[in-house]
């Protein structure tokens, strides 16, 4: 009964951790749309140079997610087969591969949101003033 609880346990997280990195994808679809868009104040100091920059941390950021979202579904089609075989063979190693995963997940996001502050403070100074009339 334990063993089953704690494979439960880990199906949860992997469907948690797919749920993060699918909002992430919707939410960095339109934080890019934001840099590619015109509406920041054209005579900022090096204002091309930081959203380039800013463009390609994404990108980075895209690509690591997209590697994580793979590991996921991959250690996700293993837990199916923890079963077939015997709790001393491969209990051990799936668990260990699990929270080796979970660390890797958390990294990320950790990093991603550190990433996306430092957009939102940034574009937040610079978008354009509409008048008001």
């Amino acid at each position: 009964m334990k063993r089953e609880r704690q494979i439960a346990v880990m199906h949860g997280e992997l469907q948690t951790w797919k749920s993060y990195l699918q909002f992430i994808a919707d939410e960095m679809a339109f934080i890019q749309r934001l840099l590619d868009s015109y509406v920041f104040e054209p005579k900022t100091p090096k204002l091309f140079e930081r959203l380039e920059k800013f463009k390609r941390h994404f990108d980075s950021s895209k690509v690591e997610r997209c590697s994580l979202s793979e590991f996921i579904k991959n250690h996700e089609n293993g837990l199916g087969g923890i079963f077939e075989c015997t709790q001393e063979e491969c209990d051990g190693h799936y668990y260990e591969k699990h929270l080796n995963l979970k660390n890797s997940v958390e990294r990320y996001i950790e990093t991603y949101i550190n990433l996306k502050k430092e957009v939102y403070d940034y574009a937040g100074a610079i978008l354009k003033k509409k008048p008001l009339y």
